[in-house]
Order: structure tokens, then C-alpha cells, then sequence
């Protein structure tokens, strides 16, 4: 395994709480040094003079379709994906044909992602069996077949006794399950924010307050049982809100956010074109606002991509039946850098730290951090790279986005796993 010597870069790391100019020298594949002006005679020197170094880049909410969906995305493609966008450290989804429900499936997945993928990805399982909110599956035998959190995303577990279980299972292993937060019945054929666009469209709605129910009824179940709950995709004011007051009480809560959640709103929503169509949906600019003020004051923890590519075919259809969801992982860094840090609504070192130290903390990964011993995922970024999104150009098999022809400014340059440079081979 060849040395590496990162030199003259602008050195993040939140974990360590450490911001300066720094050298990071990479030997065997972990972190050695972090100094300015570090003498070495590593095989490989990569100048990041003028660029910013920072942990691996953690996404915990991805969608790579195996086992069963590989039209879409498999491991291949989607680690190539993750890697072009700075990306060290993916889980993916258990949504998938099979669900991922049985400790024989995490452990095949965890063995195609070993001899696979290009960077660490991470399985989460099911919280139920077949995701069908009846019969709990059997969480700790994926345990110990490796899975890291369990979700039955995409999915609202509606019965409140059968997901108050799943957290009692769940108590001293400490794994945390994923919540998909939209109240059954509410959204039910709704496609976009209930709300004066939807009227103007005549598309049905899927309300905020389907989400706020779910948030507050899983918060609550999680107080009672003392579990940990993490809230997948916030994107209404009002479960912000509930999360923040959640969190004064001590309840185990944690919660995410998508960068479509924090800079797009429903009045983006073009009927000739699906790429808009998400679960949960585009918001108004009053939850955009909302969504990244909890990230600012800690009530959001993490940033994800909630990736979900799909065929052309399926998103080339009326917007009522297309399917939702859109890739995110190749444009994610500079729509984050376009929209929040260049516009000065957010600062580098809490949009970095919701991107690797919190997501690495609350789930319990070996990742995030630049310290001494710490497995080498790093990732190079160019805060001040301009570069237009090209769906012809990207790694995902999804080609649908809504950022397609956007110009962007900001983005990774090179990724590193393992102390081996990814980006740079892709």
C-alpha cells in the first residue's frame, strides 16, 4: 500500500475541533500525522493548496437497490456514484426486492460490499418483516451479521404497538431505527406538498401534518420506552419543532435532512417533470427555512442524500405515476456549498460535521474524524470549483435530477478510502 502525503490543504476536521492549515500524512491506510509541514517520503503527494481537507464524507440514508432492483442501481454503480461525490461511507436501504429482513441477506450484502465497492457501505435492515408493519424481523441476528441500523423506510409503520416493540427489541443493543414519517392515511395518492401550488396544479397533496403526527407519535414512543428513534428527511417546520422540545426533554431522538429539503420548495414542482417527485415532498420556503435553522442549533444531526435512483423509463412518465426519488449523491457538495456556505447561511465547520463527525457519532461508526490511528477516508474539496451538473456524466445509473444544467459552485476533487485514491481511478 503506497504512502500518501496530503499537503497545504485547509485541514477540517470538527471531531478534533481543529481548522487550519495542515499536512495529513497517510500511512497504511490510517491517519499518521496532522501538522503543517510535514517531512515524508510517501510515495504519493497530492498539492490541496487552496482546497479543503476534511474527513470522509458519511451519507447514512442511500438507496443502491440490491438485492433485486439493479436496473436502477447496484453496489458498482452506486459506490462509483458515491465516491465522484466525496463520499467515504454509505448505508443503504433495506427497500429492496428481497426486503432486507434476514441475517442471511446482510451477511451476503455485507460480502458483495467487501468485493465490490469502492467505498464502505453499510446495511441497514428491516424493522419488520417485509416491511409490512406487522411482525418484527429479526434485528439482532442481522446485528450480529453486520447490519448498523434498521428502517423500514419508504415505508410508515402505522401500528403503534408493533413499533413500540421494535424499540424494546432494540434498547440495550444500542442500534437506532430510521423513521420514514408520513401518516398513512393523510398522504395517501398525494404526490407533492398539500398547499397553494398543488391547488394551482391539481395535483393531490400530501400534507405537512401527516409528517408532524408521525414525528410526534414515534417521539413519543421512544420517551416511553427509552429507544432511540432518528427522524429520516425532516422537512416540515412543525416536526423540526417537535424534535427540538424532544431533545430539552432528553428524549433519544436524532434526526436528518436532505440538501433538496433545505434549498428547494414546492414551487419547483413542473408536471411535465418528475424529478421534483419526492417523499416526503418539496415543502414551502417556511419549512426550507425551519429545516435549516434546526440544523444550525443541533436539532438536526446529520445531512443525507436519501439517493434514489431509478430507471429513465419509470421517471419518463406522467408525474402522478412516476416513482419518487432522484440521485443525489454526485451533485449533493455543491448544491450544499452553492446554496448554504457561498450565501453565508451556514459556516464550513457545522456543514462539514453534519456531513462526518455527527452522523459517525450517532450511529457508531469507525469514520468522520482525522485522528491519529483513524482509518485514512478523507475527502478533498474545492470550495470554489464552478461545474455545471451533467446527467451524461454521471456514475449513478438514475439520470433524473433536478439540478440537471444547474451550475454549481463547489465540489469534491478527490476521495480517499481506506488510504487508497478513489476519484482520481474513476
Amino acid at each position: 500500500m503506497n504512502n500518501l502525503l496530503i499537503r497545504g490543504g485547509r485541514v477540517i476536521d470538527p471531531a478534533n475541533d481543529f481548522d487550519g492549515v495542515a499536512d495529513v500524512l497517510i500511512v497504511d491506510g490510517k491517519i499518521a500525522k496532522v501538522a503543517p509541514d510535514i517531512k515524508s517520503s510517501a510515495q504519493i503527494e497530492f498539492d490541496a493548496t487552496g482546497k479543503l481537507v476534511v474527513p470522509g464524507l458519511i451519507d447514512m440514508h442511500v438507496h443502491l437497490r440490491e438485492p433485486g432492483q439493479e436496473a436502477k442501481e447496484d453496489f458498482i454503480s452506486g459506490s462509483k456514484a458515491a465516491a465522484a461525490g466525496g463520499y467515504t461511507t454509505v448505508a443503504t436501504m433495506p427497500n429492496t426486492s428481497p426486503v432486507v429482513d434476514n441475517a442471511a441477506l446482510v451477511r451476503s450484502m455485507v460480502k458483495r460490499a467487501e468485493e465490490v465497492g469502492l467505498v464502505n457501505i453499510k446495511i441497514i435492515g428491516a424493522v419488520t418483516k417485509g416491511q409490512q408493519g406487522q411482525e418484527l424481523a429479526e434485528m439482532r441476528d442481522m446485528i450480529a451479521a453486520g447490519a448498523v441500523a434498521f428502517s423500514d423506510d419508504g415505508h410508515f409503520d402505522d401500528n403503534a404497538k408493533t413499533f413500540m416493540n421494535a424499540l424494546d427489541y432494540l434498547h440495550d443493543t444500542g442500534k437506532l431505527i430510521i423513521c420514514h414519517e408520513e401518516e398513512t392515511s393523510l398522504v395517501k395518492g398525494g404526490v407533492m406538498n398539500e398547499g397553494k401550488r398543488s391547488a394551482l396544479l391539481g395535483l393531490k397533496g400530501r400534507p405537512t401534518v401527516a409528517e408532524d403526527i408521525a414525528v410526534a407519535r414515534d417521539v413519543l414512543l421512544a420517551e416511553y420506552t427509552g429507544g432511540r428513534v432518528h427522524i429520516a428527511h425532516i422537512s416540515s417546520a412543525r416536526a423540526v419543532e417537535i424534535v427540538r422540545d424532544a431533545k430539552k426533554r432528553g428524549v433519544k431522538v436524532t434526526s436528518e435532512v436532505t440538501p433538496q429539503h433545505l434549498t428547494m420548495t414546492d414551487d419547483l414542482v413542473n408536471p411535465a417533470d418528475a424529478s421534483t417527485k419526492i417523499n416526503p415532498p418539496l415543502r414551502t420556503q417556511a419549512d426550507c427555512d425551519a429545516c435549516l435553522a434546526g440544523l444550525i442549533d443541533g436539532t438536526i444531526d446529520a445531512i443525507v442524500t436519501d439517493h434514489s435512483p431509478h430507471a429513465p423509463e419509470e421517471k419518463d412518465r406522467e408525474y402522478i405515476y412516476a416513482p419518487s426519488g432522484f440521485p443525489g449523491l454526485e451533485t449533493s457538495v455543491g448544491v450544499l456549498f452553492t446554496e448554504l456556505y457561498h450565501t453565508g447561511k451556514i459556516d464550513l465547520r457545522t456543514l462539514i460535521s453534519k456531513m462526518t463527525a455527527e452522523p459517525a457519532k450517532i450511529f457508531g461508526l469507525n469514520a468522520g474524524t482525522l485522528s491519529i490511528d483513524a482509518p485514512a477516508d478523507v475527502t478533498i474539496i474545492d470550495p470554489e470549483l464552478v461545474w455545471t451538473v451533467d446527467a451524461k456524466n454521471f456514475y449513478t445509473k438514475g439520470s433524473h435530477s433536478p439540478f440537471v444544467g444547474r451550475e454549481l459552485k463547489g465540489r469534491a476533487v478527490a476521495t480517499i478510502v481506506r488510504g487508497n485514491l478513489i476519484k482520481e481511478e474513476l
